[in-house]
């Protein structure tokens, strides 16, 4: 394997660290994070402040399930930059390290700037749901929705919420209203259709499901459900090959 180029230390040095930086972004993407943790860590190396290479690196840590390696950057670019994804990330890997308690701390913190940061609101509402405080991670989620109405995620994670709490009536209102926005994401779809096939709307639910495979032709558990409710019907589901078409 070839070894990358030196980050250079003269008057092109911004470009080269945002570069290098573009090239760990990627490699997060295409699922390459020990590439993108060799990457951001050369950066830090070179430039111990730099908040952007710090989060990079969080990231391919906590990909790699390695969360208490990810706070001590994360924490020092939190302080320097007064970033909120950076702040919701360190909060993510405190959480996943076990310090769940800091997390929220953070969180509570983070959730109280302005202007609203949509993902600290989400993060905060889905680890109350994790320890089972149901109550105050609705009151979380909705505060957030209410400062960020625009927000498709906010409204799933409630929908999730209600549906966890067995209320598919206000679960099925908030999937409805993130349709409405996102109408062709796969995600949304196949929750609400999950809603609907739990009310015994099979045919309802199937027409969602066979939609989201069509934005998502590898979602199995999409493919599964949708046999399941065609099952349901009485009717034969058809061969994965089939149902592609």
């Amino acid at each position: 394997m070839s070894k990358r180029p030196p980050l250079p230390s003269s008057a092109g040095w911004p470009n080269a660290i945002d570069q290098a930086l573009e090239r760990a972004t990627l490699a997060l993407r295409m699922q390459r994070p020990d590439e993108a943790e060799r990457i951001a860590a050369d950066v830090l190396k070179a430039n111990r402040g730099n908040a952007r290479a710090a989060q990079v690196l969080g990231q391919a840590l906590l990909m790699q399930n390695r969360p208490a390696e990810a706070i001590a950057p994360l924490e020092r670019a939190a302080r320097r930059s007064g970033d909120p994804a950076i702040e919701t990330l360190l909060a993510t890997a405190l959480a996943a390290a076990g310090r769940r308690d800091e997390a929220l701390d953070q969180l509570r913190r983070t959730t109280a700037r302005r202007p609203p940061f949509a993902p600290a609101f989400l993060e905060h509402g889905g680890q109350l749901v994790k320890i089972g405080r149901f109550d105050e991670a609705n009151a979380v989620l909705e505060s957030g929705l209410a400062l960020a109405p625009d927000s498709v995620e906010l409204r799933m994670e409630l929908g999730f919420l209600h549906l966890k709490r067995n209320n598919r009536a206000k679960a099925r209102e908030m999937l409805l209203q993130a349709l409405a926005a996102a109408p062709e994401r796969s995600d949304v779809l196949a929750a609400l259709a999950r809603v609907m096939a739990l009310d015994g709307e099979y045919a309802a639910a199937a027409d969602l499901f066979r939609r989201a495979l069509g934005l998502r032709p590898d979602d199995a558990m999409s493919r599964n459900n949708l046999g399941l409710c065609l099952l349901e019907m009485g009717q034969r589901p058809a061969c994965p090959s089939a149902a592609r078409r």
